[in-house]
């Protein structure tokens, strides 16, 4: 369907650079846009928070993500969690 709508100037220049970017055209960006937040109303959520991505190998030799209480234990003999990233 084709319809008109009214966009503030510099909304529109960071959604088409942004379409641009992404290989789409405006109109499927909006389109995405709208599918997204109609989803997040008709479910009643909101969207997850966008968590940091940090590049490595993973985890540490030894380090048992499934064990909270090891995990501590570890943490506690390095003194600050700093020493080990």
């Amino acid at each position: 369907m084709r319809t008109t709508v009214r966009i503030d100037d510099d909304l529109y220049r960071r959604a088409k650079a942004d379409a641009a970017r992404r290989g789409q055209t405006v109109g499927e960006l909006l389109e995405d846009a709208l599918r997204a937040a109609l989803r997040r109303t008709e479910t009643g959520l909101s969207a997850p928070p966008e968590l940091p991505v940090f590049g490595g190998s993973g985890t540490m030799p030894g380090v048992d993500l499934d064990d909270p209480r090891a995990l501590a234990d570890l943490m506690d003999a390095h003194g600050e969690s700093d020493a080990l990233r």
